[in-house]
């Protein structure tokens, strides 16, 4: 479901964390028992959804004690939100560091082609099988706890679009994008090139990879076609001249 390209998640449990001489884990011991507990979370709440998943699970599988977790996390919707807000994390990462690779690439490549090589990062981890299953998990239980919508909202659009609107504001520098509002732009940019195909993988339609992309091409052309200006700055951003923007 959704598309191919998300790596298999292992979560192998351990025991408890070891104890210091005063009976509390270690720093290094209590780190490590987070991350396991949130993994084995994480491999549950996707296996079984949100509703199926219990705290007394999340124990048995990583082998804590349940009032070790219930002190950690409080409830199930402290749980989820701790594994949702990595998970987050783990998305934008990508996005971010093809940004930051394409600022410092060479001038002589084409915005279109900059462009494109953000887009494939972002199909490939927004539109993956578990980014798909945790934006369900999210949408079905924003009703009931809207403090998880705005987690996803603030943590995970908002600042995919902050990123990608930085990205835009070096375009504008540089001469070679030409838009007013670099945050609206990339707002398009981010619904027009990965939206639909999100939604589509949410409702539950297996798109392949490489229709994916051929989407996204056409989806960034259209997108260019409006942002880069008039007739002769896409022709020459086509061929990575820079072209200074005129001040205003």
């Amino acid at each position: 479901m959704g598309l191919t390209a998300t790596k298999a998640r292992t979560a192998t449990p351990r025991r408890e964390a070891s104890k210091s001489r005063g009976g509390r884990p270690t720093k290094s011991a209590a780190i490590e028992r987070d991350q396991r507990l949130i993994e084995v979370a994480t491999r549950l709440f996707l296996d079984r959804g949100f509703d199926a998943t219990s705290l007394d699970a999340v124990a048995e599988a990583a082998r804590v004690s349940k009032p070790t977790v219930y002190a950690r996390y409080g409830d199930k919707r402290g749980l989820f939100t701790a594994v949702l807000r990595r998970e987050i994390s783990r998305w934008l990462a990508p996005l971010s560091a093809a940004a930051e690779m394409q600022l410092g690439s060479s001038s002589d490549i084409s915005v279109e082609r900059r462009l494109v090589e953000i887009g494939r990062e972002m199909l490939t981890f927004t539109c993956g099988p578990d980014a798909v299953a945790f934006s369900r998990m999210m949408t079905s239980q924003a009703i009931n706890f809207p403090d998880i919508a705005k987690l996803g909202k603030e943590e995970g659009w908002l600042k995919a679009v902050a990123t990608t609107a930085r990205f835009f504001d070096h375009l504008v520098a540089e001469g070679t994008l030409d838009v007013d509002d670099t945050t609206i732009a990339a707002e398009v940019f981010l619904d027009v090139v990965v939206g639909h195909t999100h939604r589509m993988a949410t409702f539950g339609t297996t798109l392949e990879l490489k229709v994916a992309e051929k989407r996204m091409r056409a989806a960034i052309k259209l997108f260019l076609a409006g942002a880069l200006g008039p007739a002769d700055r896409v022709q020459s951003a086509a061929k990575g001249t820079q072209r200074r923007r005129p001040s205003r």
